[in-house]
């Protein structure tokens, strides 16, 4: 059986782009059980509520959907139960230490298999001002805006 290459996406926190400034990205492995690897690979998983913390000395994935596989039996995960995350020392150091000093949290912002193996992708992050997204909408839009108009341009329509 040939072995798994590339990168394939089952779920991403699109929301947690527009609700926190992201500061800094790091990939995880994920401890899982055979179920929740089935379970994945049908490409069902929740991002949404998830975050995640560093206690004694280890990271921990929390609040992230993964359903139950459908054709297990009782063996069956728990869908929201506390995954441990594989990174190295220096950066479980350097995440605990920014997230205690400058008020960061960490937040998934996407779940996907790469070669193989079940990874999250992190981020310490700092929640937005209701304002600060007002504003990114408004830029998007600008920026939306001026697109349509030098395409109007090039096409020789003013």
């Amino acid at each position: 059986m040939p072995k798994e290459t590339g990168r394939k996406i089952v779920a991403q926190n699109k929301k947690a782009r527009y609700d926190y400034h992201i500061e800094d990205t790091y990939e995880a492995g994920l401890v899982l059980t055979g179920t929740e690897v089935k379970s994945l690979r049908a490409g069902r998983a929740s991002l949404v509520d998830g975050f995640g913390e560093v206690e004694d000395g280890e990271a921990w994935l929390l609040q992230v959907h993964i359903p139950e596989y459908t054709l297990g039996t009782w063996t069956n995960h728990e869908t929201r139960r506390r995954r441990k995350m594989l990174l190295n020392r220096h950066e479980i150091d350097r995440i605990e230490q920014r997230v205690q000093a400058k008020g960061l949290t960490i937040v998934p912002l996407a779940l996907y298999f790469k070669d193989g193996r079940a990874k999250v992708e992190i981020a310490l992050a700092r929640g937005k001002k209701q304002y600060d997204k007002r504003h990114a909408i408004a830029e998007r839009q600008a920026k939306a805006e001026a697109q349509r108009e030098v395409g109007r341009r090039l096409k020789g329509m003013e």
